[in-house]
């Protein structure tokens, strides 16, 4: 494990999610800056990612869905299978984000073929899933069945973004209709964007906690959680409750800017749980952007500073402590 998170992980690598799998290695993706392909890279140890041989296994189209704004892969192992899961939209329509799955021919991720498997699907009866601004999709297992949390805008670019929670038939389909997790209800949660976004799942003493970041990606990004009973009916609202705070936000002291969009693995120990996040090391967005939409007709001097184009958001790590009632504590150190 790095030795604080001061030291990145992975440099410009936003939206990170590593996978610890069954072979002994960690597996990392992650955006790349120019939102415009899939990379993996795997290391037997977590230090060992940062200067880790890197393969792209998945290139965006040149036009039509798949086409622009290539973000937050997560990489799953289900079913004795490899699969990503990513965001992306169109170079005609740059915000018309969806969920796409690719799934991995062999055993390899990093040299065997990727194949496409189109646009996740809502289940039979669902006519809302999927049919918005819909990224950052995670899965994960509970009590024999298997969900698929992600977040999604209903009514334009500029709505709030909310988690909503299915359960999965299949690695490609859903079983359940959708179910709103959370949606921006404190302040927090509203700077610059109404946005609950970025959902990671962590398990302790009993509990599922869900984690998911909020407003806007520059200084003001931060992230808290839900929490419910891992044998409570997890697609019951009643079953959850919300932080009321944010868990981790900027440090103005440690240099840490607008962490958030997490994942959760496992120190080298095998025990040791661990927060992977990004954030910058500077308040203010700076440089020119890593890409332009062409349909962005805003003055020059403004689209520099829009901190969703600074590349320089930052795989960091942090132990997750927990406290006298369990629940998960991120301290900055």
């Amino acid at each position: 494990m790095t030795s604080g998170t001061n030291e990145p992980l992975v440099e410009q690598r936003a939206d990170p999610f590593i996978h610890k799998h069954t072979d002994g290695y960690y597996y990392f993706t992650g955006s790349v800056p120019t939102y415009d392909r899939i990379e993996l890279r795997k290391s037997k140890t977590l230090e060992g990612l940062k200067d880790a041989d890197t393969a792209d296994i998945w290139f965006k189209h040149d036009s039509g869905p798949m086409s622009r704004h290539i973000w937050a892969p997560e990489i799953h192992y289900l079913d004795g299978k490899w699969y990503i899961y990513f965001a992306a939209s169109e170079e005609e329509d740059i915000w018309a984000l969806r969920p796409y799955v690719l799934e991995c021919t062999g055993q390899d991720p990093l040299n065997d073929e990727w194949q496409e498997l189109g646009m996740m699907q809502a289940a039979d009866g669902d006519d809302k899933s999927f049919t918005d601004f819909s990224l950052d999709a995670t899965i994960f297992d509970n009590n024999g069945k298997r969900y698929f949390c992600w977040a999604e805008k209903t009514g334009g670019q500029f709505a709030a973004s909310n988690l909503y929670l299915a359960e999965m038939e299949s690695p490609i389909k859903l079983k359940t209709v959708q179910f709103m997790l959370t949606t921006p209800d404190y302040d927090w949660e509203r700077v610059d964007f109404w946005v609950n976004e970025g959902p990671a799942v962590i398990k302790h003493g009993g509990k599922i906690f869900i984690t998911f970041s909020a407003s806007a990606t520059g200084a003001c990004y931060c992230m808290g959680y839900m929490e419910a009973d891992e044998n409570a009916d997890l697609l019951d609202r009643n079953a959850w409750t919300k932080t009321r705070h944010p868990v981790l936000e900027t440090d103005y002291e440690k240099s840490i800017y607008g962490p958030g969009h997490n994942c959760f693995t496992i120190a080298e120990d095998g025990t040791t749980p661990l927060c992977v996040y990004h954030a910058r090391d500077y308040e203010k967005a700076v440089g020119e952007p890593a890409v332009v939409p062409k349909t962005d007709t805003r003055p020059h001097d403004e689209i520099v500073k829009d901190p969703l184009y600074d590349p320089n958001r930052h795989a960091r790590v942090l132990e997750v402590k927990f406290d006298g009632q369990g629940k998960p504590v991120f301290e900055l150190y």
